[in-house]
């Protein structure tokens, strides 16, 4: 939970590193409360009769620049450049080249981006 709210607390912080646990502690923990949500809306909603599904977007919409900065900082911790996230918008090879970004360890010891987060 401590690495999920870490990412809250640096919002807007595109500058610096995230190491692999910060970035994917957030995408499993925003999973988690995106399928909470979505459970609970529809649950509520039927039993009201009401669509609650505006919730699931206020919630994407909240977590968007955060999601964004982790993922530029994770970018740093490999020695990239943040703008190496537009590589996704080519289909299957850029989101192939991310992940594999992702999952790669960082670069040891200090970078042009920061210091090492371990």
């Amino acid at each position: 939970m401590n690495w999920y709210l870490e990412v809250w607390k640096k919002y807007a912080v595109f500058s610096g590193r995230a190491r692999r646990k910060e970035y994917w502690m957030f995408i499993l923990f925003n999973i988690i409360i995106s399928f909470l949500i979505g459970f609970v809306a529809g649950i509520v909603g039927m039993a009201i009769d009401v669509n609650l599904e505006f919730l699931s977007a206020i919630y994407g919409l909240a977590i968007l620049i955060p999601s964004i900065a982790v993922t530029v900082r994770r970018l740093h911790d490999t020695d990239r450049s943040g703008w190496w996230l537009f590589i996704a918008f080519v289909p299957i090879i850029g989101w192939i080249a991310l992940f594999v970004f992702y999952v790669q360890d960082g670069t040891p010891g200090a970078n042009r981006y920061g210091a090492n987060p371990k």
